[in-house]
């Protein structure tokens, strides 16, 4: 898949991106079924080496997920979490053996996880909100964490609602106004380019703003950001992306404290502006013990998150025993570790009130339709998410990669999340800043497709070979 621009964050420019699906058939009360996923393959994402292409990461990649499928056997379960279970024990001693980070390891865990919830949602008739509510998948908190033992997912979650607001991000080299662009680079798809444009177009009042680690870089940048946010959306809230760009907590709070002293960003720390912080240390060092003293001596210092470094069912608990006040979910990070995280975070914001804010963000590299991006809403719905960061369908062009029949399909199932353009592709409806999630609680998993309609076939010129 082809950017409509370079989407630089972190020590990654991306411009393409591949993006694998997968079938897995199975059967569930003497009933067979078919599950389908997908996901987007980023560079520098599942591991930050700046020595390596991304040519030698792929196959990394693409090795995780074909480990993970290769271990999903016809072994029997009681349910989708014992299968679940079972298999991320045997991805984990696969990766141990391989050198591989759990980050990456479990990057093909999650993708047959997703096959499996799929598979299983549509054999029972049951929307993925409905199976996690009545815990049909089997989920033992107690496993995950033991804080939540003898409790259920409907114990902590709260009830979804129809939509969920679009956090908006604004990338490193994002052009922020049309003036920005050369002439020769500027895009013409019906579709904003410009920051300035997007905001006013999709009524957006929540966004997510990448720094670099480089003062010299950075203060000027959210100047010019700063500006064009509160002049589009006066009322506007934002996270703070560290993107790992700190080694330490002492050097990200001189960066903190040099922003709150510029008179140019003043608008950015007026009350109920900040929602928080994410992963501003490199994932080698973020879950250090001495991270614990340097939050503990900030007085004042803003709530931060986890990201990169949630790369194990602990790691959430690890966090919070050394300051940070929650961690983001991606369904790449394993679609049941993040609902227990969320059950884990609700039981602390019941437990310990007076330690939050207690948060879990919903974040998104480039996610995508037909499926990845449905799922991702899926599971936000259920989580009761209230803000997600979107930005795949501002550096990709809506659907447009795939064949119209596919693009018509989408448009006809979510009728409220995709809409033909009369440029003639189907791309996301954003509406006074929010996506909706109604349609979704109507389908096994949140895409809805018809996997017998052949719907394989049109996903790529090879299709899946064995299936119609």
């Amino acid at each position: 898949m082809q950017t409509r621009f370079p989407f630089q964050y972190g020590i990654a420019s991306m411009t393409e991106l591949p993006h694998v699906f997968g079938v897995m058939e199975g059967e569930s009360q003497g009933a067979g079924w078919l599950g389908l996923a997908s996901e987007g393959l980023p560079p520098k994402w599942f591991t930050k080496d700046p020595e390596t292409r991304f040519e030698e990461d792929l196959p990394a990649m693409v090795a995780s997920i074909r480990n993970a499928a290769d271990l999903a056997d016809n072994s029997t379960y009681d349910s989708v979490f014992s299968a679940w279970h079972s298999l991320y024990e045997q991805q984990d001693c696969w990766a141990q053996e391989q050198g591989c980070p759990p980050l990456l390891a479990h990057l093909g865990t999650s993708f047959v996880e997703r096959m499996l919830i799929d598979g299983f949602c549509r054999g029972a008739g049951l929307s993925f909100v409905d199976a996690v509510r009545s815990n049909a998948l089997g989920i033992d908190l107690g496993r995950i964490h033991p804080e939540l033992a003898g409790t259920e997912p409907s114990d902590w979650l709260p009830a979804p609602g129809e939509s969920i607001i679009a956090r908006h991000t604004v990338g490193l080299g994002d052009p922020l106004r049309v003036g920005d662009i050369p002439e020769g680079e500027r895009i013409n798809d019906g579709l904003p380019h410009a920051l300035l444009d997007a905001a006013v177009q999709y009524g957006l009042t929540h966004f997510k703003i990448k720094i670099c680690g480089n003062l010299e870089a950075d203060v000027p940048r959210l100047r010019a950001v700063a500006a064009v946010i509160s002049e589009a959306s006066p009322g506007f809230r934002y996270t703070l992306d560290g993107n790992e760009q700190y080694r330490d907590i002492e050097t990200f709070r001189t960066h903190w404290e040099t922003y709150q002293a510029d008179p140019d960003l003043a608008i950015l720390f007026e009350d109920n502006r900040l929602l928080f912080v994410e992963q501003p240390l490199h994932r080698d060092v973020a879950l250090e013990e001495g991270v614990k003293d340097e939050l503990a001596a900030w007085v004042g210092a803003p709530p931060m998150i986890i990201d990169e470094s949630d790369g194990e069912l602990s790691c959430l608990r690890r966090a919070i025993a050394l300051g940070y006040r929650g961690t983001s979910h991606k369904n790449c990070k394993g679609v049941i570790k993040g609902l227990a995280n969320r059950c884990l975070i609700e039981w602390h914001r019941r437990h310990h009130p007076e330690e939050g804010p207690w948060l879990m963000s919903g974040e998104d590299l480039a996610n995508v339709g037909p499926v990845a991006l449905l799922n991702d809403l899926a599971v936000m719905s259920a989580l009761g998410v209230e803000d997600v960061e979107r930005n795949g369908h501002h550096y990709f062009a809506g659907l447009s990669m795939y064949p119209s029949e596919l693009q018509e399909m989408v448009c006809g199932r979510h009728p409220d999340l995709y809409e033909m353009r009369p440029e003639g592709y189907a791309s996301l409806r954003i509406e006074s800043g929010a996506v909706s999630t109604r349609s979704l609680g109507e389908t096994p998993f949140g895409h809805g497709l018809n996997l017998t309609s052949g719907v394989f076939g049109l996903l790529g010129d090879d299709g899946l070979p064995g299936l119609d």
